[in-house]
C-alpha cells in the first residue's frame, strides 16, 4: 500500500498520525509511506527524522495524496480537505462521529472510505488499536498537572522547620480510563485522593489504586453499566442523590477533575453553579469534558474562569498537550489495525466481514455504512 500522512489543520492539534518509529516498521511491512512537510513538527519529528527511517516528504497535500491508497490522520479531514483528495481514497482518524455534521455528505461526494478510530469495539482482540484508551490515559495524566500547576501550592504533605504543609485533597469524578490515570497521578504527586464513578466495577479499581471511593450505592447503582463497558444514564432521582452526596463533598476539595461522557450524548453535569462557589478560594475544577458541553456549565473551551477565586479549567484537547507521547501511541494503534484491511499481497482490502472493521466503517464508495450513524 502507498499510506500518506498530512498536517492536522485543526487549531490547537499537534500530534501526527504516524512517528518516525512507526514508518520504519510500515517501512519494514512493504509499504510505502508519504509524509506532508512539517505533519511531525509540532510534535517534535523532524522532516529528517521520517526521511531517514523510508519516508518520502511531499512539499504539499496534493502531492502528499497523489496516487495514495490509504491516508491516516489524527482528526477527521474538514470538508475542505476532503475535496481535495483523490475519489476513492480511504482515510483513518479520530472522526467524532457523533458530530460529524454534514461531514459524512462531503465523504459519500468524493466515494471516501473513512473509518473511525472511536468506534474500535471493546474486545480483548482490539485493545492494542483502542485509540481512545491511549489517548484518554494520557490526558489523564496531563489533567492532574494542569491541575497541579493552576492550584499553585504543594501537592504532597511537606513536614519542614518552618511548618508543615498539608497534602491536596484531590476529587476525580469518573473512574474510566483517563479516571483511573488521574487518580494514579494525583497520588504519586502526594494527594489525597477520591473518586466517584457510577458504574460498580469502578469500586475496586479505584481502591486498587489507593483512592477513597464516594458514591449512593443503590440498587441502580449495581446496574448502571452498560454491555461495552461505558456508564449509563443516571434517573433524576439518582441524580439528585448523588448530588446531594457531591455538594457536601466537593465544598473540602482543593482540585476536581471531571472525567464524565457518554457517547453520543453532551457531557452529564456533575458540578453545579453552587457547588463551585461552595468551594474554597483558590481551589480548582478541571473538566476534561468541556469539548461535549461539559461537566461544569461554568466552564469554557481552552479557557480558565475565576469564579469567586476558584479556577474553573477547560481543556479541550489534553493530549495535544503531550505531542509526542500521544502520537506514539496513536500510531502505534494504527500499526495493530493495518492487518485487518492488509490482503496477503499488501494491498488495501476492505472486502472484510471482521466485526473490529464493520464497527469502525462509516463511509465507502459514495455512502453512509455504518448502523450507528444510520
Amino acid at each position: 500500500m502507498k499510506l500518506t500522512i498530512t498536517k492536522e489543520t485543526s487549531p490547537g492539534e499537534t500530534r501526527v498520525a504516524a512517528t518516525p518509529e512507526s514508518v520504519k516498521k510500515l517501512v519494514g511491512l512493504g509499504h510505502s509511506v508519504t509524509l506532508e512537510s512539517g505533519a511531525g513538527a509540532d510534535a517534535g519529528f523532524p522532516d529528517k527524522a521520517y526521511s531517514e527511517e523510508g519516508a518520502t516528504i511531499a512539499k504539499s497535500v496534493d502531492e502528499a495524496v497523489k496516487g495514495a491508497d490509504l491516508l491516516l490522520k489524527v482528526r477527521a479531514p474538514s470538508a475542505e480537505e476532503a475535496g481535495q483528495y483523490p475519489e476513492g481514497l480511504t482515510v483513518i482518524a479520530l472522526m467524532n462521529p457523533f458530530d460529524m455534521g454534514d461531514l459524512t455528505d462531503a465523504f459519500n461526494k468524493k466515494k471516501l472510505n473513512t473509518l473511525a478510530m472511536e468506534f474500535t469495539p471493546r474486545i480483548t482482540r482490539a485493545q492494542s488499536m483502542d485509540a481512545l484508551s491511549s489517548q484518554s490515559n494520557l490526558a489523564g495524566y496531563r489533567a492532574v498537572i494542569e491541575g497541579a500547576q493552576i492550584y499553585g501550592r504543594a501537592m504532597p504533605m511537606m513536614m519542614t522547620a518552618a511548618g508543615t504543609v498539608a497534602p491536596a485533597k484531590v476529587f476525580v469524578m469518573g473512574a474510566g480510563v483517563a479516571g483511573l490515570q488521574a487518580i494514579a497521578t494525583a497520588r504519586r504527586l502526594g494527594g489525597v485522593v477520591t473518586a466517584t464513578d457510577v458504574r460498580p466495577a469502578a469500586k475496586e479499581q479505584v481502591a486498587s489504586l489507593g483512592a477513597k471511593f464516594v458514591a449512593v450505592e443503590d440498587e441502580e447503582f449495581k446496574e448502571a453499566e452498560t454491555a461495552g463497558g461505558y456508564a449509563k444514564e443516571m434517573s433524576d432521582e439518582y441524580k439528585q442523590k448523588q448530588n446531594e452526596l457531591t455538594r457536601s463533598h466537593i465544598a473540602k476539595q482543593d482540585i476536581v477533575i471531571t472525567t464524565a461522557l457518554i457517547p453520543g450524548r453532551p457531557a452529564p453535569e456533575l458540578i453545579s453553579e453552587d457547588m463551585v462557589k461552595s468551594m474554597k478560594p483558590g481551589s480548582v475544577i478541571v473538566d476534561m469534558a468541556v469539548s461535549s458541553g461539559g461537566n461544569c456549565p461554568l466552564s469554557k473551551p481552552d479557557e480558565v474562569v475565576d469564579v469567586e477565586g476558584v479556577k474553573v479549567a477547560g481543556f479541550s484537547n489534553l493530549p495535544a498537550r503531550l505531542p509526542a507521547d500521544s502520537s506514539s501511541l496513536y500510531a502505534k494503534n494504527l500499526i495493530s489495525f493495518l492487518p485487518l484491511i492488509t490482503a496477503e499481497d499488501g494491498a488495501l482490502n476492505l472486502e472484510t466481514d471482521d466485526e473490529i472493521v464493520t464497527a469502525m466503517l462509516l463511509t465507502r464508495g459514495g455512502e453512509t455504512v455504518n448502523e450507528r450513524l444510520k
